[in-house]
């Protein structure tokens, strides 16, 4: 393994993220190749906390884009203060100022409203971290029209001209799988899949997250919630699950796991009625 990449690792972990030589090594080759990289994998594995991470560990801001169905260009670029400038223009009703001039000012880079890719594209300081969280969540129009900001990390605003980043930040794409994407987007991507973590993996990150939590119970519920795994399930508990649940215990001050204190906190980790039932019909829970 590169130093780099070991680098990268070590200050991962140090922001309490348990990061693989594969993981590290898709973040080092994001930044130096300066390509987005795109992060699928099923729910609460940790996707979204590799960007927060990483934001984090670099000392920059971190600039999230929610994706959801609907969303639009306007929405994730910029907007108009239309309050601020029908403000501005009743102020200057009487001012001997010519109209043109009035109407260049109203569309001027102070009443604009930037949202997060015009954001991550005018930060001046240094690179930011550019979540673009559930991209898959987000319908195919929107990913057409995020292929052409995110290859050249420029935008037009008619008003005011092209705006171009100084500083190219860091794009971090996570998805569920929700739908496919497309090649197009693909191809612009560097690629890392994140599975559920195996049984030391997921141990580690539950002490590394939960420092209260005793040896013996954190084992004890990492043991149980592999297993849980292994169920046919409608919602397959992730790791954001299992440390709700490691906090839930923690708080309750359970030094022990015992059917009793599984029914009282399966709400923690089990989010479906017949879920719950299958978990309570098999023997996880007291073996």
């Amino acid at each position: 393994m590169r130093e780099e990449v070991r680098q990268i690792q070590r200050t991962l972990e140090e922001q309490t993220y348990i990061a693989d030589a594969a993981i590290a090594t898709a973040l080092y080759l994001s930044m130096t190749l300066g390509k987005p990289l795109l992060i699928e994998g099923p729910a609460g594995v940790g996707k979204t906390e590799i960007a927060k991470a990483l934001s984090s560990a670099l000392g920059t801001k971190l600039i999230r884009l929610q994706c959801y169905e609907g969303l639009d260009a306007t929405t994730a670029l910029y907007e108009w203060n239309y309050p601020k400038q029908l403000l501005h223009l009743k102020l200057e009703e009487s001012s001997p100022t010519p109209e043109a001039e009035k109407e260049a000012t109203i569309f001027s880079e102070a009443f604009l409203l930037k949202r997060p890719l015009l954001q991550a594209i005018t930060e001046h300081e240094n690179s930011p971290v550019l979540l673009i969280d559930e991209i898959d969540r987000s319908d195919e129009e929107f990913e057409a029209f995020l292929l052409e900001v995110l290859s050249d990390f420029q935008v037009t605003i008619p008003e005011i001209g092209t705006i171009k980043a100084t500083h190219r930040p860091h794009v971090v794409l996570t998805s569920n799988r929700s739908r496919d994407l497309s090649d197009a987007l693909r191809r612009r991507c560097l690629y890392h899949w994140i599975d559920y973590p195996s049984f030391e993996k997921e141990l580690e990150i539950v002490r590394a997250k939960v420092p209260g939590i005793g040896d013996m119970l954190s084992q004890r519920l990492t043991q149980i919630m592999q297993a849980t795994r292994t169920m046919s399930l409608s919602k397959i508990p992730g790791v954001a699950e299992t440390l709700d649940w490691a906090n839930a215990l923690v708080a309750l001050k359970a030094t022990e796991l015992n059917e009793e204190i599984i029914a009282e906190t399966i709400g923690c980790f089990l989010k479906d009625e017949n879920d719950i039932a299958s978990f309570k019909g098999t023997r996880i829970n007291a073996d």
